[in-house]
């Protein structure tokens, strides 16, 4: 290296940001957000907050596996390294050319990320990232690698390092120092040290063999075996504590023929297709699966229209009311607890937040139901899609080991969005119609964020993780919701992803179950693969585009909705599909669904027929209704069995007495005081036609509907009370936010800022100035002194100050200021004063990179900058 290019070379990690472009800086920030919240003041700041523990470790935890390794493999090379001995590292004495392939790109990622700087003969790891990722007794290097001869022989006695030498054939040294180089160098020697290892017996090269992988500590007792015995004569294992010993990094690297990693893993896992479909069957089958969920969420509001289950004190679903919720929706409790969580995060349902608290349904979910079928799907799969909440940790445990329970506090998992995405984006990459296998989906997400997920020590076979959780119920949820037909993504599902919208111009060619799509030979190479960025948030109009796309798309799959039924002998009804939902409404009022399916069954009661009269129609409107939509004439039985309800209803009649019962015809209240089912009730006859009674009006009808009458209930004026499902609604309640996996991604805008003002902070604290006067004398702190450094704000006397700008002003030339806010905040600034006047000075302000005005009694002080320094 020449000495210009020494002299260019960075110092640090600040200078090493301050040479990058603001493309770079961009990058930087847009993976690492939580160095600009808030804005840091100058490239200073920004790389000490670069250098925290916190913000490094998130930023270990998003990369890849093989950056990871290469991180790693810095972290237990010297400091600096030169490329050349990161590459021996990570591909071997022997070389692998896709290593050696792939090792830009991870060098380059751990760039952007302000991991890694400086040129490539002097790269440095950032000491936080080293020390987190070096080998030590506490914390073992994922590489297996153990200390360094020098770390390892810190505590022993020189008489001991000599003896070391003399063993191995060295010269002796005159001091410690020089003695453990020597030894270092003869490790790191390939030659030399072949010849060194040859001359071992069999079961001391076994003893190396079950360490060199790691982990490097082994114990010995105080009269070690004569084979150990020769290791340690040698110094090919050193004792780091009585009864304990390490193998050093330098043999440790000499027996793995150089690599830093058993096995470097620079190519991602490809993402293996386990079947093969037809687009336009994954497409249909897709669309049956979102009438299905639209139809259990519609079932889940219509249970509970009249007021749900009570919420229970801590907050959610208690578990027998989660058992009656699956029992009416005819599902298992977890698939219960998926459309009650899907159902509450679009705010359809919500707590009443009335005393006796219950959940129920929303305003919001009448406007949801007026929807067209593809649009309200398009909702759900939205809200699914970056919700943060998790049905699946339903049942199990939090932190304080209580129970997690559906709709209750404790279920939002904020890395749920980025793992839906990423799945998803995962099927999308599949040829049109194929499926992926689990596993493989499952060691993507591993190779991707190996941090996140399961323990690196050999145990990968444990998938107790979050992450694999997470995405194992990605599949199976959008399997449920839609999104996906026979496990490969449908059509609308890409739209919610924002994958390239399919096309089926010509169908291919079905292939055999179980079959895997042709591969092109570069398919399993990478191409500067990048680690996929965290998805941010849509902005608001690119997630409604989004979901009006997929809906678009869903539309013309979904059958259009059915204005008919077929009415059957046996008082039952066929829907041969869809109802229109005026349709379905009415005939739920006036039958009971009896089976579900690609058609449903209504069945006709004498209580449901009852149920519909309750709501104020009559009979002849019933008739009417039915006629109107039925393909198949009225059977007798149904004319028959709605008449006869009809001639009893409302012959009875209840209000509050407690409650009373009068009827026109005294010998059916005759009937009811003779019957003994009728003596809990307190009856007591007022008159020939009215009965009094001591239970309540609810109790009453209940009783008296058990006893085979029809009564009606009535108000205090003697009208009949119509009972109506759509009773009860929440106040207007706002969805529940998902809850963010650290800073947002900022946006570009935003981006553009914080870049303008860090730059602008930077030059006001690394601008050059001119000495102020006696600065050269060494004044001890006079007014006009030369501000200190450290980024102190600059002190002068208003006088001194006043003088300077308006002196500025005439000369054109820029300032350094100090300055106090309104709310006593302090900052540097460099500006360009226009004018002055009325104790304001108005400039341009390159660090806000805008004209402002400043009080001048706010300003500190000034000083001049030296020639150039704009």
């Amino acid at each position: 290296m020449s000495t210009e290019e020494k002299s260019a070379a960075p110092r640090s990690l600040a200078e090493a940001l301050r040479a990058r472009d603001d493309v770079s800086l961009a990058a930087l920030l847009r993976s690492r957000p939580d160095l600009i919240t808030p804005v840091p003041t100058d490239l200073t700041q920004l790389a000490t907050r670069a250098g925290t523990r916190a913000s490094v470790v998130r930023a270990l935890e998003r990369l890849d596996r093989f950056a990871l390794q290469t991180a790693e493999a810095l972290a237990v090379a010297a400091d600096p390294a030169s490329y050349a001995e990161l590459l021996r590292l990570m591909a071997g004495d022997a070389g692998d050319p896709v290593v050696a392939a792939a090792l830009p790109r991870a060098l380059a990622v751990l760039r952007e990320q302000a991991l890694v700087w400086g040129a490539d003969d002097r790269l440095r790891l950032v000491r936080t990232a080293r020390e987190l990722l070096a080998p030590s007794p506490q914390h073992p290097s994922p590489t297996g690698l153990g200390p360094t001869v020098r770390e390892a022989t810190a505590g022993m006695s020189p008489g001991r390092i000599q003896e070391i030498l003399a063993t191995v054939g060295l010269p002796s040294t005159h001091d410690s120092v020089s003695a453990v180089s020597a030894l270092g160098a003869l490790f790191a020697d390939r030659p030399r040290m072949a010849a060194l290892l040859a001359g071992l017996p069999e079961e001391s090269r076994e003893v190396l063999d079950r360490l060199v992988w790691g982990p490097p500590y082994g114990q010995v007792t105080h009269d070690p075996a004569p084979h150990l015995r020769r290791l340690l004569e040698r110094g090919l294992l050193l004792p780091t504590a009585p009864g304990t010993v390490v193998l050093p990094r330098e043999v440790a690297l000499h027996l793995r023929g150089g690599r830093a990693h058993r096995t470097p893993e620079p190519v991602p896992p490809p993402v293996e297709a386990a079947a093969a479909h037809r687009p336009r069957v994954v497409d249909a089958t897709a669309a049956g699966q979102a009438l299905a969920a639209l139809a259990a969420v519609e079932e889940l509001l219509k249970e509970w229209d009249e007021g749900g289950p009570a919420v229970l004190r801590a907050g959610g679903l208690s578990v027998r009311d989660l058992k009656r919720t699956a029992v009416a929706l005819d599902v298992p409790e977890p698939v219960a607890a998926f459309w009650a969580e899907l159902a509450y995060a679009a705010g359809l349902i919500a707590s009443d937040g009335e005393a006796d608290e219950r959940y129920a349904v929303t305003p919001a979910s009448d406007e949801w139901r007026e929807l067209p079928p593809a649009e309200r799907w398009a909702r759900l799969a939205g809200t699914w899609l970056t919700a943060t909440r998790t049905p699946g940790v339903v049942g199990g445990r939090d932190a304080k080991d209580r129970t997690l329970s559906a709709l209750g506090p404790g279920l939002d998992r904020s890395a749920a969005p980025e793992v839906r995405h990423r799945v998803l984006a995962l099927l999308a990459e599949l040829p049109e119609g194929a499926s992926a296998t689990e596993e493989s989906v499952l060691a993507r997400l591993r190779w991707e964020r190996p941090l996140r997920g399961p323990r690196r020590d050999g145990r990968d076979g444990q998938d107790d993780d979050l992450r694999t959780r997470l995405a194992r119920w990605t599949l199976s949820e959008a399997e449920l919701l839609g999104v996906t037909g026979r496990g490969a993504l449908a059509a609308p599902g890409r739209a919610l992803t924002g994958a390239p919208e399919p096309s089926h111009p010509a169908e291919a060619p079905r292939e055999p179950e179980g079959a895997e799509p042709p591969r092109g030979p570069g398919d399993r190479l990478p191409v500067h693969h990048r680690t996929p960025p965290t998805p941010a948030p849509r902005p608001p109009a690119e997630q409604a585009t989004a979901t009006a796309k997929a809906a678009r798309l869903l539309a013309p799959l979904l059958p259009e909705p059915l204005d008919h039924v077929l009415l059957q002998a046996d008082l039952t009804a066929v829907a041969p599909g869809p109802l229109e939902p005026e349709l379905a409404d009415q005939l739920g009022m006036l039958a009971d669904v009896e089976s579900k399916g690609g058609a449903t069954v209504y069945r006709f009661t004498p209580g449901s027929v009852r149920r519909a009269l309750d709501s104020g129609q009559p009979a002849a409107d019933l008739h009417a209704f039915l006629a109107r939509h039925s393909r198949t004439p009225v059977p007798q039985p149904l004319t028959y069995l709605i008449d006869d309800v009809a001639r009893r209803h409302g012959r009875l009649r209840v209000g509050a007495a407690s409650a009373y019962v009068r009827c026109d015809d005294d010998a059916t209240l005759d009937e009811i005081v003779a019957d003994k089912r009728a003596a809990g009730l307190g009856l007591r006859r007022l008159a020939p036609t009215v009965l009094a009674v001591q239970a309540d009006p609810a109790a009453l009808l209940e009783g008296l509907r058990a006893m085979g009458f029809a009564p009606a209930a009535e108000s205090a004026a003697g009208d009949v009370l119509i009972a109506r499902a759509d009773a009860h609604r929440t106040p207007p309640r706002a969805a529940p936010q998902p809850v963010p996996d650290g800073p947002p991604v900022p946006d570009d805008t935003l981006l553009a800022a914080a870049i303008r003002a860090v730059r602008a902070g930077d030059l006001a604290a690394t601008a050059p100035r001119k000495p102020g006067p006696g600065s050269e004398a060494g004044s001890g702190g006079g007014a006009g002194d030369t501000p200190a450094a450290g980024g102190e704000l600059p002190r002068t006397a208003a006088a001194e100050t006043l003088a300077t700008v308006q002196a500025a002003v005439m000369t054109g030339e820029a300032l350094w200021i100090g300055y106090v806010n309104a709310e006593g905040a302090a900052s540097q600034r460099v500006i360009a004063p226009i004018r002055v006047e009325g104790g304001f000075v108005t400039a341009y302000d390159h660090t806000a990179d805008e004209v402002r005005t400043y009080p001048l009694h706010r300003i500190t002080g000034v000083a001049e900058l030296a020639d150039g320094a704009t």
